[in-house]
């Protein structure tokens, strides 16, 4: 959280989004404030208890364990088109959603999710990341066709 704080404060992102419980309790605990949190109220799979987040709206999306709803597409891209704090409640899992999280954030956001027994990743939003997420949406869509 110390390096990412220091990354915050060079760099002053346009957005902060964070994806998974743990790691948006985890910015709020130091001070950072996303301006979209997406949680399931699950951490590893097991349910907690609904972590408190500064939000001005609340969502709740049904989204399945391994999939990526049109809901969530349609929430997430409404959300961070906003200028207050959302929160975005997932009834089933919101891992894929980071996904979503940086087609559809402003360019230079720090899209911020957490990784399993290592920490966090923090994603920088550029045209780039945009169009590598475009591929890798599209690989997906054409799969869950198949």
């Amino acid at each position: 959280m110390k390096k990412l704080k220091d990354m915050v404060e060079e760099e002053q992102p346009s957005r902060i989004v964070s994806v998974g419980d743990r790691v948006s309790k985890n910015l709020v605990q130091n001070g950072m404030f996303p301006q979209l949190s997406i949680v399931d109220n699950r951490v590893m799979r097991r349910k907690i208890q609904p972590i408190a987040v500064l939000a001005d709206e609340t969502f709740h999306i049904k989204n399945p364990r391994g999939t990526i709803t049109n809901e969530a597409f349609a929430v997430i891209q409404m959300s961070l088109e906003k200028t207050c704090r959302v929160k975005i409640v997932v009834d089933g899992e919101e891992d894929l959603l980071t996904l979503v999280a940086v087609l559809y954030a402003p360019e230079n956001a720090f899209v911020v999710y957490g990784q399993p027994r290592e920490g966090i990743v923090a994603v920088k939003v550029t045209d780039k990341k945009k169009a590598e997420v475009a591929g890798i949406l599209k690989a997906m869509e054409n799969v869950s066709k198949s």
